[in-house]
């Protein structure tokens, strides 16, 4: 069977395991040789990765981990990344990727709220988590890597050498779970959504075939890292389903070590985000290094007009900006090469359907907003643990993402916010997009994020969060001039009443703006002022 042209779960055979399909074919169809992982930490051949992958679900099951038991990974981007997480779904166990930027609390919530039986970590990162655990009931054993870590863990390369290097995948359904993702947390606390087995062919399928046109000629780089689900398509579905090849950067992505990655390994694909890409506009950069470079692709979250404009013009590129979740699995609304809207996210891949719903639950009017719905095989199927948030996100076949749209004349669909983001000034919807955006043409602006604030009345009123570039100073000179600027391309009510200078904004490990938490730092200094104002 050529798994590249199914179109639907139908066609599947009922016995499939999503880690045979990534890689064992490719050695099935004389792909052995091929190099699959570049980078720092390493390069590996397919056949390399594939007798990695086979150690390493032996040493799992060996270990206890049995068919749909959980193993946490607290692992930077390297090949003991994806050889575990193979490993684990070839036996029928339910890799979980961590967040390795967490706070310590999150990840007592990732591992009490999963059960896992198993975590494979780095020995840095398993080091300062000693004390919680021990006190953790499901965990059977721990896994470090790249050093001791704790005194009771198993090390990695000790275990995994010792394993044969033939492993037979276990005979998964394809309805079966294959791998539970953590959402970043942008709204709150994270939820586990739940995998399939099929549901990733039909997440990174459509997107190859549209967009990227991805082939095994191909080398991969993305500084989106590979717990995100974004990161862990680019990095690690997409390249290993055409049989490419990736480079992984165990490092912190920062712009000059991402320069330097690209220069020395030169990657034909690149994917980032719009925050690394604005870091690396206000880097010098050489077109010299991105010589190699065919196609830049940008996701997390939208990509402001302003940042595509510098980048086309400074590097000659287009960023292909796309829309995708965590639920989903991968990107399913974006631009295409030659076809770009700045500013806006693009069309629905053919193979997905989707919907505009108003907030009476209908299908908004041609050219009003309404709430994004998407209906894909793609689509996780719950999440674990959480009734609730399940019920309302997964509507019979229909994804809410929780993204407000407009759609043109041309069926292009146009960002608006988050549903809890859009908040009206003046009884008038105001997108915080389109006044970050505007915010941003600034040359003095850096970042920007735009929230409400209630006024004396109880009104709402557009406020905003800058970080300002470098040499640039935050007074009441600066404040005027953002005034004044947004005033000149903007209706009076979506003005920002004030505007807050920063450091920085609050995010997630992947990039995304957190703005809950910029309202509640808005609703407490509003708080704080009313306190101390004289009565």
């Amino acid at each position: 069977m050529n798994l590249r042209t199914v179109k639907s779960p139908e066609e599947l055979p009922e016995e499939f395991n999503l880690a045979a399909a990534l890689l064992d074919r490719h050695l099935a169809e004389g792909r052995g040789s091929r190099m699959a992982l570049r980078g720092p930490a390493g390069n590996l051949t397919y056949e390399q990765l594939y007798q990695f992958t086979n150690q390493a679900g032996h040493a799992l099951r060996a270990l206890g981990l049995d068919r749909e038991q959980r193993v946490l990974l607290l692992l930077r981007d390297s090949p003991e990344w994806i050889a575990t997480f193979l490993g684990a779904m070839k036996i029928g166990a339910v890799p979980v990727p961590l967040n390795t930027f967490a706070h310590p609390s999150d990840y007592e919530f990732y591992l009490r709220h999963s059960r896992a039986s198993l975590l494979v970590g780095e020995a840095e990162f398993l080091a300062p988590l000693d004390p919680l655990l021990r006190r953790i009931p499901s965990l059977r054993a721990v896994v470090s890597v790249r050093g001791e870590g704790i005194s009771t863990a198993h090390r990695f390369e000790q275990v995994v050498a010792a394993q044969p290097t033939e492993l037979d995948p276990a005979p998964t359904h394809k309805d079966e779970t294959s791998h539970w993702v953590y959402t970043s947390g942008s709204t709150g606390e994270a939820k586990a959504a739940v995998h399939l087995h099929r549901n990733t062919v039909f997440a990174i399928e459509p997107f190859v075939r549209h967009v990227s046109a991805m082939t095994p000629e191909d080398i991969s780089f993305s500084v989106a890292r590979l717990f995100f689900s974004y990161g862990m398509a680019n990095s690690f579905f997409m390249p290993l389903w055409v049989g490419a090849s990736v480079i992984l950067l165990p490092d912190r992505p920062e712009p000059d070590r991402v320069l330097a990655t690209i220069e020395q390994y030169r990657p034909t694909i690149f994917y980032s985000v719009p925050t690394a890409y604005g870091r690396m506009l206000r880097e010098n950069l050489d077109l010299g290094k991105l010589a190699s470079l065919r196609l830049c692709v940008s996701a997390g979250e939208a990509l402001p007009a302003p940042i595509y404009q510098q980048w086309k013009e400074r590097t000659g590129l287009e960023i292909i900006d796309g829309v995708g979740s965590t639920e989903f699995g991968y990107i399913f609304l974006t631009n295409r090469p030659g076809q770009v809207v700045p500013g806006a996210s693009g069309k629905v891949l053919p193979e997905h359907k989707f919907r505009l719903v108003d907030p009476t639950g209908h299908d908004a009017a041609p050219n009003g907003m309404g709430e994004l719905w998407m209906s894909s095989p793609a689509i996780s199927a719950y999440y674990f643990r959480n009734h609730a948030a399940s019920k309302k996100t997964f509507v019979g076949e229909w994804l809410r993402t929780g993204d407000q749209y407009e759609r043109d004349e041309q069926g292009v669909l146009i960002y608006q916010g988050r549903t809890d983001d859009l908040f009206k000034s003046g009884g008038i919807w105001v997108s915080p997009i389109q006044v970050e955006s505007t915010l941003l043409a600034h040359p003095a602006v850096a970042e920007a994020s735009v929230v409400a604030e209630r006024d004396q009345e109880g009104l709402e009123k557009p406020i905003a969060y800058v970080v300002l570039k470098s040499g640039f100073a935050a007074d009441a000179a600066m404040e005027q001039a953002l005034r004044a600027f947004a005033r000149e391309r903007l209706a009076v009510y979506k003005c920002p009443k004030t505007f807050h200078f920063v450091s920085e904004l609050p995010k997630t490990a992947t990039g995304k703006i957190q703005r809950f938490k910029l309202r509640s730092q808005a609703a407490a200094e509003q708080q704080s002022a009313g306190r101390n104002s004289p009565s």
